[in-house]
């Protein structure tokens, strides 16, 4: 039980979050209220639905970095498309259904391109983010949209547990955050029981051994990045009703923050390994982060300096952790070759 505790990164994580969470309560009492907490994970949705799509990419080897675009995008032509086209349909679960049919799309082609032309998968998504995104400034010519429908703002209102100040203002746990949430565990369940969802670790593991086992490596890929994308349409229009607007650059240059909040969640960054747990995790200790910093008022732009600081360490933590395994696999194996000879 003692060395479970100790071997597995989530419970770390849990612990520093205890420990984070004790000083900045004693810093500001009402951080650990349950109106404070709901709206601290409201204000990271967009960040953890990402990090779900971003964490079955990472998982299975690959890498992506156009799904910002992806959700840019898609942001543009579902919210214009209802607006101005279909208006008399207009509806957030007609856009919710849009926008992800239209990520899905995408997402299958950067899949079937990293698969078919043995592209890597880095080179492959810097290609598409700029062609995805460079479209779409140039039919939208940058504009923003400010007057949205009323059932997007609804949307990010509406609450599955709802409580009342002593003012009688609303607060509790947001209907977008329990789609995250409830998101998380069905991908969660999906990859331990399903064959497909093994399929993921194994290709992330070894792709070699994985094609000899009879996993499908094509159905894989584009699925893996097929799912990248229609989370990044999903995580769009949570974001327009967060936001309120549609604004062009309001996505695209958060790649390295859900990035790192993968990997500091023990997703090892040359896939294999992992858990929908430890992202989770991951994204709140940024959360918590972030608020503490805005507690201790120092400057936003040192957000990045941490974001860049958490790749780096958790990165060569995980590669800390892997020389760390093979070592003890060596010597496994040289006690047993010793046993054979005695």
């Amino acid at each position: 039980m003692r060395r479970y505790f100790f071997n597995r990164h989530e419970w770390f994580l849990v612990g520093v979050l205890v420990v984070l969470s004790a000083v900045i309560t004693c810093i500001n009492p009402s951080f650990l209220s349950f109106e404070n907490i709901t709206d601290l994970l409201k204000s990271f949705t967009v960040l953890g639905i990402f990090s779900l799509g971003m964490f079955m990419v990472i998982v299975s080897g690959g890498f992506d970095i156009s799904f910002t675009a992806i959700a840019q995008a898609a942001q543009y032509a579902v919210v214009a498309l209802l607006m101005f086209r279909w208006a008399s349909i207009g509806d957030i679960w007609v856009a919710i259904f849009l926008a992800v049919l239209f990520g899905l799309v995408l997402g299958c082609v950067n899949g079937a391109i990293i698969h078919f032309f043995k592209i890597p998968p880095i080179m492959v998504t810097i290609a598409t983010q700029n062609l995805y995104y460079g479209i779409m400034y140039v039919i939208t010519k940058g504009d923003l949209i400010h007057d949205i429908p009323l059932y997007y703002r609804e949307f990010s209102y509406a609450r599955v547990i709802e409580f009342h100040r002593v003012d009688g203002a609303p607060y509790g746990l947001t209907l977008v955050t329990a789609i995250w949430i409830v998101l998380g565990i069905a991908a969660a369940l999906f990859l331990k029981y399903t064959r497909l969802g093994r399929s993921i670790f194994a290709l992330g593991g070894n792709r070699i051994s994985a094609e000899r086992i009879g996993f499908n490596i094509c159905l894989t890929t584009i699925f893996v990045y097929g799912a990248m994308g229609a989370i990044a349409g999903l995580a769009a229009i949570v974001d327009v009703s967060i936001a309120g607007s549609v604004i062009p650059n309001s996505i695209v240059g958060k790649e390295l923050q859900i990035i790192a909040a993968v990997i500091l969640g023990g997703t090892a960054i040359t896939g294999g390994k992992g858990s929908i747990q430890g992202t989770f995790l991951g994204v709140f200790l940024f959360a918590v982060l972030s608020n503490s910093l805005t507690l201790l008022k120092i400057p936003s732009y040192y957000y990045k300096v941490f974001t860049g600081l958490v790749i780096l360490l958790a990165v060569a933590g995980n590669a800390l952790q892997i020389k760390r395994q093979e070592g003890k696999k060596v010597r496994v194996q040289v006690d047993e070759i010793r046993a054979g000879g005695a």
